[in-house]
């Protein structure tokens, strides 16, 4: 299932992923910085939803109490329970 997450109170303005099952990948953002961003993909890639949550969910960047890492952990998670429904 491909998925299309806005979003809020981070330089990425977008994240595109896909999950089979609860399993995460092809992840990608739009905006927001360039190395991170490369490197976020490559390290979920193939996590489970669970996982993406306790490896980068609750990380804050500059004190905006969360960032592009935090977003992907909340739209794996919107993704999943909409695959859910």
């Amino acid at each position: 299932m491909k998925y299309v997450y806005k979003t809020k109170g981070t330089c990425s303005t977008l994240i595109e992923l896909e999950l089979e099952g609860n399993i995460v990948h092809n992840v990608t953002f739009t905006g927001g910085c360039n190395g991170n961003l490369q490197a976020i993909p490559k390290l979920v890639e193939g996590l489970t939803v669970e996982q993406v949550e306790q490896k980068i969910g609750g990380i804050s960047c500059n004190g905006r109490g969360t960032s592009c890492g935090d977003q992907l952990a909340k739209a794996c998670r919107e993704a999943y329970e909409a695959e859910q429904k």
